[in-house]
């Protein structure tokens, strides 16, 4: 259980000490929620501003009323953001972020923070990723997590169990840190230099690639599958390439690269992979969702800066 004793005196200083201290868990559990390090940021800074105006002296616990407000609110966001999704032009990918820093964001446990495992989660309503997270990576008990989201405990266990089978059918167990990157560096070594064999040869069959760009110009708009397609489609524009400034970074807790031209980051790729092979590419074209992780890097090594305003 989370316990804390009571906030008894609601003086600002405190209740900033506080915030400052709960933030990473809140964006941790917002962020996994969403897929989005934006709406994730949006919804801690509401939560704050509701910290401010709430009675702080009857709070018995900060971080039960924390977790609570933010998780309510990332869901709340979800089910709108849904509806947004059908608009978006091509495949949609969660938003990666810098975790050079904090490996896990907050949480006790990594789970649910892989870009692959953040998109097989939205495919389960906002209520099933909501409990799914508390759980897996926060290691909250089932009576907290129906506290949080008004449900009876029969019913958050059931909906934990469920979105476990979702999971465990979808998703493919994933290779260590060391094998991801080597996967990784080989494939970018083999596409850079057009060796579509080699390409093949890391890939599992049905390997699929996904662009997420929302109309941007050189981003495929449809999935595309297939281990010979993938490879080809890797390969198929040489330009691509050419000149490219390959940089290493952190991502959701795995290595990727961010691809810089002329000095300006222009695309991110990362990988998921099964001990069989590369199965998801990964690429990331959109220039908010890149800015979004240059972001996400500045906040992962600079202090958080609260204004002070008054309740």
């Amino acid at each position: 259980m989370h316990r804390e004793t009571p906030c008894a005196e609601g003086s600002l200083d405190r209740a900033v000490s506080v915030f400052v201290e709960l933030r990473p868990r809140l964006f941790g559990i917002a962020y996994r929620v969403l897929g989005s390090a934006v709406e994730a940021e949006d919804v801690v800074q509401e939560v704050w501003l509701r910290w401010q105006r709430t009675d702080r002296s009857a709070v018995l616990s900060p971080v039960a009323f924390l977790s609570r407000t933010t998780t309510r609110l990332a869901i709340n966001v979800a089910q709108s953001a849904r509806v947004r999704r059908e608009t978006y032009i091509g495949p949609w990918l969660p938003e990666p972020i810098d975790t050079s820093s904090d490996p896990e964001v907050g949480a006790q446990r990594a789970e649910a923070l892989e870009l692959a495992l953040l998109l097989v989660l939205e495919r389960l309503n906002p209520n099933e990723r909501a409990a799914y997270v508390l759980r897996e990576a926060f290691d909250y008990d089932y009576a907290e997590i129906a506290d949080i989201l008004q449900l009876s405990l029969v019913n958050v266990r059931k909906i934990v169990s469920r979105a476990r089978k979702h999971l465990t059918t979808d998703q493919r167990e994933t290779v260590d840190t060391g094998e991801h990157r080597r996967l990784l560096q080989a494939f970018l070594s083999a596409a850079r230099t057009g060796d579509v064999a080699s390409l093949e040869a890391l890939l599992v069959p049905d390997a699929v690639s996904l662009s997420d760009g929302n109309g941007h110009v050189g981003a495929a708009r449809v999935q595309v599958l297939g281990r010979a397609r993938v490879a080809n489609l890797a390969t198929a524009n040489p330009r691509f390439w050419s000149g490219a400034d390959i940089r290493s970074v952190q991502a959701n807790g795995r290595s990727a690269a961010m691809i810089h031209r002329d000095g300006r980051p222009t695309t991110f790729v990362t990988i998921a992979a099964a001990k069989d092979g590369i199965h998801t590419l990964m690429w990331v074209f959109s220039p908010s969702k890149i800015a979004a992780f240059l972001d996400s890097r500045s906040r992962s090594t600079s202090a958080l800066r609260l204004e002070r305003k008054a309740a």
